[in-house]
């Protein structure tokens, strides 16, 4: 078994009292469902108290426990340490990991594109290096240093994703990670409940770079409006600026985006040296991330060929923008095409969404109604505070409406953008995605492009699984009728 932890180690860390026997870790886990057989299990505090659950850990095969108190049902001789408060202690075990490393760290932030552009980074890395990254979302006051406390000491490269919901969170969780490059991938109406305006969002954006080493570098997109907000904070903590975009006056330029219905190619300049890669996913949204990919790349010494090919690698993950082609009728060839984009949302990436749909052609000639059709199904974009209704309504005025046959809106917030539609443009306007799951089967046809978009509290993930299940579902009905 490969330690990740000893039970010195981690003493040391956290200056904790141990109780049983000596022990050694190869890994973290704060849940039960996923621990496996060597790990530390930390007994968070969140909607239920991890103490309830450090027996069963142990009986699972965890290490060891790190704990605020002997929790009830647990030996007296059990693997534990003991510490003031379990937050702290796993704070205190992400500083020690990141301080016993030599690894270069990427620090990856923004109000879209965060998990998608630190896949993609994990990806590229891969191939040049031993590579730490977060699970899933993973990017709060838990997440950050659950990830730190998660990396081995002998890493190359450690990609962290930082995300926030209110003033205040990113600096600290900066500070902890230490980056050598910290990126920011927009900036956009985002968690507005807790923020005045764009311009307090950017700032608040802007602090990762109060982390960032001394011979640190500041990513950031110098296409958006508070660019300049971004720019004046990087001044103050980073030995490098590099801007990122199409427009004139990045560092990290790029010269051409050509757009495609399922890849996006990007050329460009940087450092005094030409680049092209090819992006495996459409939409003009990825293939910024992936300028900024390649630039972080190239700063943590990566190797930029390399680093250029393997971008064309990725591919956007489901939840998303996955894309993916559901089979109605495999003899008559009948198929729609299908966007995955259920799991966050804001006007922004709403918009890049919606781009994203009209730059593929529906089929005509398949089906029951014989005519391909782009059809939007949006759920509530959450968190944008007092000006959500004029937000939701404003996406009806948003460009690519105009080439998008329908719109169906699911959430009492999404009911502002179907009042605003032109009527044929409407579609159904629901409360809850349940009900529009419930009746998948009539929402497309053959040679439909479908789009699925909405914050994940919308669940229009259900959506999404019960179009998917169109194709389950008619293939074994055909099988049915031939046995």
């Amino acid at each position: 078994m490969r330690a990740l932890w000893t039970r010195q180690a981690a003493l040391d860390a956290t200056h904790g009292k141990a109780q049983g026997p000596d022990w050694v870790a190869a890994g973290v886990s704060i849940d039960t469902r996923t621990l496996q057989p060597g790990d530390l299990f930390i007994a968070l505090k969140d909607v239920r108290d991890g103490h309830d659950f450090v027996a069963d850990a142990l009986a699972k095969g965890a290490a060891a426990a790190l704990v605020a108190r002997v929790p009830t049902g647990v030996a007296a001789d059990a693997p534990l340490i003991i510490v003031n408060d379990v937050l702290e202690g796993l704070e205190a075990l992400g500083i020690a990991a990141r301080a016993r490393t030599d690894a270069r760290i990427i620090a990856v932030t923004g109000s879209a594109g965060k998990t998608s552009t630190k896949e993609m980074l994990r990806q590229v890395l891969l191939e040049q290096g031993r590579t730490h990254a977060a699970e899933a979302s993973y990017n709060n006051h838990w997440g950050v240093p659950l990830t730190l406390a998660r990396m081995p000491a002998d890493t190359e490269f450690a990609i962290i994703e930082i995300g926030m919901n209110a003033p205040g969170e990113i600096a600290p969780l900066s500070k902890m990670t230490r980056p050598h490059v910290a990126m920011i991938t927009t900036v956009a109406a985002a968690h507005l409940e807790a923020f005045e305006n764009i311009q307090g969002i950017a700032h608040e954006k802007a602090s990762i770079f109060e982390g960032l080493e001394p011979d640190g570098v500041a990513l950031f997109n110098a296409d958006i409006e508070t660019a300049i907000i971004l720019d004046d904070k990087a001044k103050a903590y980073a030995s490098q600026r590099v801007g990122f975009g199409a427009l004139p006056g990045a560092k990290l330029h790029a010269d051409d985006i050509q757009l495609g219905e399922k890849t996006s190619v990007v050329r460009g300049q940087f450092r005094g040296q030409s680049f092209s890669f090819r992006v495996g996913a459409p939409g003009r949204h990825f293939a910024m991330n992936a300028l900024a990919v390649y630039g972080a790349a190239c700063l943590v010494g990566a190797d930029a060929e390399v680093a250029a090919c393997d971008i064309g690698t990725w591919s956007a993950p489901a939840g998303r923008g996955l894309r993916e082609t559901v089979v109605l009728d495999a003899v008559e060839g009948w198929t729609f095409e299908l966007f995955d984009d259920a799991f966050n949302a804001n006007p922004a990436s709403m918009g890049a969404a919606l781009w994203v749909l009209t730059a593929v052609s529906p089929e005509d000639g398949k089906g029951r109604i014989r005519q391909g059709r782009r059809i939007a199904v949006l759920g509530d974009m959450l968190e944008l505070g007092k000006t959500e209704e004029a937000l939701h309504a404003g996406m009806a005025g948003h460009p690519a409406m105009e080439l998008i046959d329908r719109v169906d809106c699911v959430g009492h917030r999404m009911r502002a953008l179907y009042d605003a539609l032109p009527d044929e443009k409407r579609g159904r306007c629901v409360a809850t995605a349940e009900e529009l799951a419930a009746d998948a089967h009539h929402l497309v046809d053959a040679g439909d492009v479908v789009l699925v978009k909405g914050s994940k509290g919308s669940k229009v993930s259900l959506v999404v699984d019960a179009l998917r299940k169109q194709g389950e579902r008619r293939k074994s009905a055909a099988d049915k009728g031939r046995a």
